[in-house]
């Protein structure tokens, strides 16, 4: 009977969760889909085809295996399904709001041509948040004692968390060191809460403190201790820090008064979220705003500034919008409450008064096989700017200097440079996860960084407590 629940793509149409109006969500910084039911989450899990190679498994980050728990979810065995997918992800309620599925598992749905993919996302995200209300998020349990060993997480992001957890259900001492006053990295301060609200954030990290994980908030390596003093506490270290580093726009006038990062703007607008008071520059209340870059971090914040209640809101990008690298999805929002996107379009020229455009052109493919932006002749043009905020990436801020150790190993990129088979730098004990290794990627991708880390840390402390117990009985 259980089969007849599946294989209905045939019979059912793609259903997302409802959004609320573009005029209604514009004024708040709540989640703007509103939550399936039990009855539709188990609708569209039914329309799974359960296809023999599940290319939505394959083209996942973490391998989740998400036809299980779709069949799982279509037969209303809701705290399996939540089992299963918990079991590959430690956040799946968090990668099922900010995943790009459309271009991971959703976006590789067999079903896709024609009938519209299986909804994973959305089901992933009511999963968990139904198992949350229903208590079946369990509190971490450490299965042995390890407590004579410890280590040092450095960055509270999603793969310091993530290893957090792995590690301490091990049994170890873990204590995680951050710069913020609020664990949680770029999931508390860099995504905004009409797309991860907070409180989502909030109640992982309490449950790892409740669990035992001990948070060092405000903490700056480098200001607060060395790394050296780190290795001399903890048995071994992860640096998971991510990548802040701001990318330059090389104009004239970009470091005027009119300008800020996107990061410090996000960051600000998400610590008024909590109740902080919001400093001086950074409310786009009444203002004309440019958000100069394509990326998600510029849907963040053009979106943002409509919230904040900006007289207008304009995104410039280089590009055209097929060759964009945000999610479509956040265009189309952005779209419906309100801004306004340039396409082919380069800053020339930040003024106190507005942004001197160069109009673009595509040209010939670039060895990553996209059309190079090139200027389209003499073509300028002025956008009226109050607010200019710069959103064009991130690098690797220079560890060696910040954290006091020239001799930990970087790469030209200023990421840091591991053995990728152990996960370690080349200091003995010191370990690397997410996107200070990678690059700005995902958050999915530092999910799986790591749990990768952790399993490769538990075994270099099982045998380095093993050396050590073996030293201790010979000198016996």
């Amino acid at each position: 009977m259980a089969a007849t629940k599946l294989l209905k793509f045939v019979e059912r149409d793609q259903a997302y969760p409802a959004k609320r109006s573009a005029d209604e969500r514009a004024h708040d910084f709540l989640e703007i889909s509103r939550p399936y039911i039990l009855a539709k989450a188990e609708e569209q899990a039914g329309r799974c085809s359960q296809c023999g190679v599940p290319f939505c498994q394959v083209h996942c980050p973490l391998q989740n295996n998400i036809p299980d728990w779709l069949k799982l979810t279509a037969e209303g065995r809701l705290q399996e399904a939540y089992e299963v997918s918990a079991a590959t992800n430690a956040m799946p309620e968090i990668c099922g709001r900010i995943c790009p599925q459309d271009r991971l598992c959703e976006g590789n749905c067999v079903i896709e041509p024609g009938f519209g993919s299986v909804t994973i996302g959305s089901v992933e995200k009511f999963l968990t948040d139904n198992a949350w209300e229903q208590g079946w998020v369990k509190p971490l349990a450490p299965v042995a004692d390890r407590s004579g060993q410890s280590v040092a997480i450095i960055g509270a992001g999603p793969a310091g968390l993530t290893a957090a957890e792995a590690l301490r259900v091990k049994g170890y001492q873990v204590h995680v060191y951050d710069r913020h006053d609020r664990a949680g990295g770029l999931l508390t301060y860099g995504i905004p809460g009409f797309k991860l609200e907070k409180p989502v954030v909030m109640r992982r990290v309490e449950r790892l403190r409740e669990g035992g994980v001990q948070f060092h908030q405000d903490f700056a390596v480098g200001r607060d201790a060395s790394l050296a003093d780190l290795r001399e506490r903890h048995d071994a270290v992860l640096i998971a820090t991510g990548v802040y580093k701001a990318r330059q726009v090389a104009v004239p006038g970009a470091d005027g008064p009119t300008t800020m990062e996107a990061l410090d703007y996000l960051i600000a607008a998400n610590k008024a979220g909590f109740g902080d008071e919001l400093p001086g520059g950074f409310d786009a209340a009444g203002k004309h705003v440019v958000v100069i870059g394509g990326g998600d971090t510029a849907m963040d914040c053009v979106r943002t500034a409509i919230r904040q209640g900006a007289a207008s809101v304009k995104c410039l990008y280089r590009r055209d919008r097929a060759n964009m690298p945000g999610s479509a999805r956040e265009v189309a929002n952005a779209e419906e409450e309100g801004v306004e996107f340039v396409w082919l379009a380069a800053p020339a020229q930040i003024t106190p008064t507005g942004v001197v455009a160069q109009a673009m052109r595509l040209g010939q493919p670039g060895p990553d096989g996209r059309r190079a932006p090139e200027p389209d002749a003499d073509n300028h043009f002025t956008s009226t700017a109050d607010l200019v905020i710069k959103a064009l990436g991130f690098d690797a801020e220079d560890l060696p200097g910040l954290f006091g150790a020239p001799e930990l190993p970087v790469t030209r990129w200023g990421t840091v440079r591991i053995d990728h088979k152990t996960m370690m730098t080349g200091m003995d004990g010191v370990f690397a996860a997410g996107d200070i290794v990678r690059g700005a990627s995902l958050v999915v991708w530092a999910v799986r960084d790591g749990r990768d880390v952790a399993a490769a840390m538990h075994q270099y402390l099982r045998a380095k407590a093993g050396a050590l117990a073996g030293a201790a009985a010979q000198a016996a």
